[in-house]
């Protein structure tokens, strides 16, 4: 009853409609894999109602089908593809704007080069808050492009999700009553501990391309009686409660507590990145958009033993020195026990990164973190330089 009525309460926010359904599942990847199992189901059935695909066995129908999402966009995609026997190359990379979002235009160029050539879009799937950059897909804007093409709508929202119950940023999730299927966690920006997310489809009879009856378990004439059965809707069978943990933190602090919680963490990141783009030892990859900060630590240098060092007339470190030192001032950090540092690539070159999801951390928490970065960055940087003068 407390997972459907949570069901019920994630449908109504992101707007998809009365006849809206969903399950919990253990995290964002088997949200998405679900969902595009769905899709690919969906439209294989479609498939096999076209004369020119009689006699095709399933292989040869997997074949025809491409899945679009952005190059920013979630590695479970491309899993996911793997795993419903589509393989990597049927996920196309979009590329993105500046900002990080899924180029519209470069999307409708990919869909129109493969209606072309003899094969079926079948999903765009949208990213609401990327991994890396919490940057938010044109919602709207694709959502046209799928539809235009017949083609499958996910939103992506593990990250962005929380924005449902935010104060001042919900507009950023405009878009999200167009969605086929949303993936929601929980365990991210509502702050519920690991595990708690979930899939939610605009149509509840898509569920049924993952419902398999066995009559020792959930036998086909309970679920014309309607008796509940959650196995109908899920790809799992043995299933923790986790819907029991978002349940009491909406019955003691409610909804609005909740956005309130995430508004501080984006307000928070906000604060960062203007302390990070205003200070030259540091490169900030883009402004944050939620609550993730990528950046670089690559100051200027002097000194003889660095000059193979410096890249440009400011003096800043060369690229390549940077790209071999912010891995090590990442593992220095570590080591040391005072903070704990993630890191990813842009472009190919390597970047420190942090995501902020405690409202209670300040903005002085974290120039403390950024003050360590910054010293371990000097010693390893003098320490190259004595080891240098040294040979």
């Amino acid at each position: 009853m407390i997972e459907r009525r949570l069901i019920d309460w994630t449908a109504e926010r992101l707007q998809l409609g009365a006849a809206a359904d969903g399950v919990f599942t253990s995290g964002g990847s088997q949200s998405n894999l679900q969902a595009l199992l769905i899709a690919r189901n969906h439209a294989v059935a479609g498939l096999r109602q076209e004369p020119a695909n009689t006699g095709l066995r399933l292989p040869a129908l997997l074949e025809k089908l491409r899945i679009f999402t952005s190059a920013d966009s979630h590695f479970s995609i491309q899993k996911s593809a793997s795993m419903l026997g589509m393989g990597f190359d049927a996920v196309i990379s979009v590329p993105c704007a500046p900002d990080h979002r899924m180029d519209p235009a470069a999307l409708a160029e990919a869909m129109a080069e493969t209606h072309d050539a003899g094969l079926v879009p079948m999903a765009v799937v949208a990213t609401a808050g990327t991994t890396d950059f919490g940057a938010v897909d044109p919602l709207a804007d694709l959502a046209a492009l799928a539809r235009a093409y017949g083609a499958w709508f996910h939103i992506d929202a593990a990250y962005g999700g929380g924005l449902m119950v935010s104060n001042r940023y919900r507009h950023l999730l405009d878009g999200t009553r167009l969605a086929d299927s949303v993936t929601v966690d929980f365990h991210k920006t509502f702050f519920q501990p690991v595990s708690s997310s979930a899939l939610l489809v605009r149509d509840r009879a898509m569920l049924q391309h993952v419902t398999y009856y066995a009559d020792y378990l959930n036998p086909e004439s309970a679920a014309l009686a309607e008796i509940p059965n959650q196995v109908d809707k899920s790809i799992q069978t043995t299933r923790r409660f986790d819907a029991l943990k978002l349940w009491l933190t909406l019955r003691i602090m409610g909804a609005d507590a909740i956005g309130a919680l995430f508004d501080e963490a984006i307000d928070l990141a906000t604060r960062v990145g203007s302390v990070l783009a205003a200070d030259d030892d540091f490169e900030l990859a883009a402004a944050p958009e939620l609550s993730t900060l990528v950046f670089r630590y690559r100051p200027r240098v002097s000194g003889s033993e660095l000059a193979g060092a410096v890249s440009d007339a400011g003096g800043r470190l060369s690229e390549e020195a940077a790209d071999a030192l912010n891995p090590a001032i990442r593992a220095a950090v570590f080591a040391s026990g005072q903070a704990v540092v993630a890191g990813t690539k842009v472009a190919g070159r390597h970047y420190l990164k942090v995501t902020l999801l405690n409202a209670e951390a300040t903005l002085e928490d974290i120039r403390e973190i950024i003050e360590l970065l910054r010293r371990t960055g000097a010693q390893l940087l003098a320490n190259t330089a004595t080891t240098g003068a040294s040979a």
